[in-house]
């Protein structure tokens, strides 16, 4: 596995994964520890790094690089569900445990959303309450906000374009 750390407007980025693809994605409030920073990246690992900067330079709306992020069967299903949202769009969990097959698997299906590795490339932070709230976020609920208004599904402040 390698490991790169870059700054983005929302705190450290860390970026993990090896030849298979990326396995983790996620964003911290502290300082880049320099030990934590590999010289030779594997090419999976080099790629999110150059896509996610240019997301958030605003140049970039999806990710190609390989992704290989470990969870159960059911979690791996969710995320896969979560790379149909749309770039600038929002959809309810409600509506997305019913594109699952299963309304009453809601709560299943946020643990599953809230579990998800890969941050803002499997685009958890699109999922919102069925009243259109920004509930819940393991990043904080500011970068939820930041995301959103970012891609441009937030109109203004807690109203969402839902789809």
């Amino acid at each position: 596995m390698t490991t790169t750390v870059f700054e983005s407007p929302l705190g450290l980025v860390r970026i993990t994964g090896d030849e298979h693809g990326v396995s983790a994605i996620s964003c911290k409030d502290v300082s880049i520890n320099e030990n934590t920073i590999e010289s030779k990246l594997v090419e999976p690992v080099r790629l999110a790094e150059m896509q996610l900067k240019e997301y958030f330079a605003g140049l970039r709306q999806s990710f190609d690089f390989p992704l290989n992020p470990v969870g159960t069967v059911f979690q791996q299903t969710v995320w896969k569900a979560l790379l149909t949202v749309p770039f600038g769009t929002t959809l309810s969990y409600l509506t997305l445990s019913r594109q699952l097959g299963d309304e009453k698997a809601i709560r299943a299906v946020a643990a599953a959303n809230g579990r998800n590795p890969l941050w803002i490339v499997v685009p958890c932070h699109r999922i919102i309450g069925s009243d259109g709230s920004l509930t819940g976020y393991a990043g904080g609920l500011w970068r939820k906000q930041w995301l959103l208004e970012h891609e441009g599904a937030l109109i203004k402040s807690n109203q969402l374009s839902l789809f």
